[in-house]
């Protein structure tokens, strides 16, 4: 089993940064997506960004494109999410997820964190 961890959120002003930690505990994860997903209130969950664990590929939501940076410490066996420039529209809780097969398809993910909480005030 595998289990991820959340951490790094927090609130933040608009226009701000802040990097989110996920990492990973049981097994290396070695194969298929390992993502971020957010949900606001009141809305669905949605795709943030993911990265193919054998591609290498980092496909990201136009909404956060440009903004927001992956990158993995295969040693750590931790992703991150750099987030800068923060929108008010950002605000969420933020999920790692790992072992996905289809990189947008939350439900398609085998491994799933408890979330982190990320507030950006305007």
């Amino acid at each position: 089993q595998v289990q991820l961890v959340e951490s790094g959120g927090g609130l933040v002003q608009a226009g701000g940064s802040l990097r989110l930690s996920c990492a990973a505990s049981g097994r290396t994860i070695s194969s298929g997506y390992m993502g971020w997903f957010r949900q606001a209130p009141g809305k669905e969950r949605e795709f943030v960004a993911a990265i193919g664990m054998v591609s290498g590929s980092t496909p990201y939501a136009d909404s956060v494109k440009g903004r927001f940076t992956l990158s993995r410490d295969n040693a750590k066996n931790t992703l991150y999410l750099q987030m800068t420039s923060l929108k008010a529209e950002d605000t969420a809780v933020y999920y790692c997820a790992a072992g996905g097969i289809g990189y947008s398809d939350y439900r398609s993910y085998r491994y799933r964190g408890q979330g982190t909480q990320v507030t950006v005030s305007s």
